[in-house]
């Protein structure tokens, strides 16, 4: 999927932020104690090695704080998201919906309208996917589906795509997804409800909710590499890895060089 410009959809979301912690110093404090025991005590071993062991010992206090320091930041960084993140919160749930025509989709069922995904709930959660040429769409969704029971608690669940309903149901099968699935052909849902206007088939999500039998959209988002809606990018930051030095697979098994059942009619 193009944007306008020609980037991809997941470029217009690098945006990190990087810190860098300078690492303790050689002190000069070593050398002249060392000297200073050289001068006067002369260049015997003993008060050599103990000049070193007090050169050694206060050095560890400037390690110690070093780290210290780093981890106060991170942590103060991480308070100062969560309480954003409140704040965010409060405001999507004062948010005053807008009035939605009620769409018509695809399913393997037949056509069924926007209204009837909300099945017996009030609140529809309708999570925008590519379909199943994009590797970061997939990655939401594998991750979404591990909690579905959760979401599914307090509201309605669908995955809409631009697919036919038998390639979404095929590509859900073979992922283990347990959504409700249905198509909006890349028709005028996807164009008029996108989660970034201007631009067509964008991933996200759009909360909906029913108000008297008007369905009224009353939040939505955009999804991105490093987000708060993929904790597999939240995990992996922990270890260094980003968006730009990790790219999630549709599968991460490697072919043997050799196949012990004889390596014929093998699908890559």
């Amino acid at each position: 999927m193009e944007l306008a410009g020609g980037a991809r959809h997941y470029d217009c979301h690098r945006h990190r932020a990087r810190t860098g912690t300078l690492g303790p110093e050689t002190s000069s404090l070593q050398n002249t104690t060392v000297a200073a025991g050289i001068v006067s005590r002369g260049p015997v071993r003993p008060p050599v090695r103990a000049a070193q062991a007090v050169s050694e010992k206060s050095a560890m206090p400037q390690d110690t704080q070093s780290s210290s320091d780093s981890l106060s930041a991170i942590r103060d960084l991480e308070h100062k998201i969560f309480e954003l993140t409140e704040q965010l919160n409060a405001m999507r749930r004062d948010a005053v919906g807008a009035p939605v025509p009620d769409y018509a989709f695809q399913t393997l069922e037949g056509t069924r309208r926007l209204s009837e995904l909300f099945g017996d709930r009030d609140k529809l959660l309708a999570i925008h996917n590519m379909g199943q040429g994009c590797r970061y769409c997939t990655l939401w969704a594998d991750g979404i589906n591990g909690f579905l029971p959760h979401l599914e608690s307090e509201l309605a669940v669908v995955l809409l795509s631009q697919d036919p309903p038998a390639t979404q149901r095929r590509f859900a099968n073979a992922r283990g997804w347990r959504f409700r699935l249905a198509s909006h052909g890349g028709g005028d849902y996807i164009r008029e409800q996108t989660t970034a206007p201007g631009v067509d088939n964008m991933p996200g999500a759009v909360l909906y909710e029913l108000d008297n039998g008007e369905i009224l959209r009353k939040n939505a988002v955009v999804f991105g590499p490093g987000d708060m809606f993929c904790s597999a990018w939240n995990l992996l930051a922990l270890a260094g890895f980003g968006t730009d030095n990790w790219t999630p697979q549709f599968g991460y098994w490697q072919r043997p060089v050799t196949l012990d059942d004889g390596g014929l009619n093998v699908l890559e």
